[in-house]
């Protein structure tokens, strides 16, 4: 089925951008704890203390901080990796297959190769349409847009 014809799912938000930057070095951002705390969280937040087992059923665990000293943890599980294409994660489950307090969504980031740089596409399914919608308002768009023009020109650095 051509991609204009498939439906977005109802719990699904998704970012898809051309990255001017090549796949590889975009793919180290995502996946090197000291590169992720460089990009991750949009401006004026940062990231801090990450943690990743670069593989499926490897654990990872951040914690983003607000410019009002506000800390939110985050962990999760990673349920697919496809080195330099491919990550899929969730914060269903917390290390060694933990189930966590509470779902919120999985995340897949998908990278393909296009002209000289990269199609970046990332999605956030969430279980329930009051936190999809709950994300949204949150600012998903600005933020993630935010945080991919961060790890454009962090990608384009290296």
């Amino acid at each position: 089925m051509p991609p204009d014809t498939i439906e977005r799912p109802a719990n699904e938000l998704t970012l898809d951008r051309h990255l001017a930057a090549p796949r590889a070095a975009l793919w180290r951002c995502w996946t090197e704890p000291a590169l992720i705390e460089r990009w991750f969280t949009p401006a004026p937040w940062t990231t801090h203390d990450v943690s990743m087992d670069l593989r499926a059923g490897g654990a990872f665990s951040m914690t983003m901080k607000g410019p009002e000293g506000e800390a939110h943890a985050n962990a999760g599980v990673l349920l697919e990796v496809v080195p330099g294409a491919l990550l899929v994660f969730t914060d269903a489950y917390l290390r060694a297959w933990e189930p966590s307090a509470k779902a919120f969504f999985t995340g897949i980031i998908r990278f393909e190769d296009e002209g000289a740089g990269t199609r970046y596409l990332a999605k956030a399914r969430h279980w329930t349409a009051e936190d999809c919608a709950q994300h949204e308002a949150m600012g998903f768009h600005e933020g993630w847009g935010k945080a991919a023009d961060q790890l454009e020109a962090l990608a384009q650095s290296l």
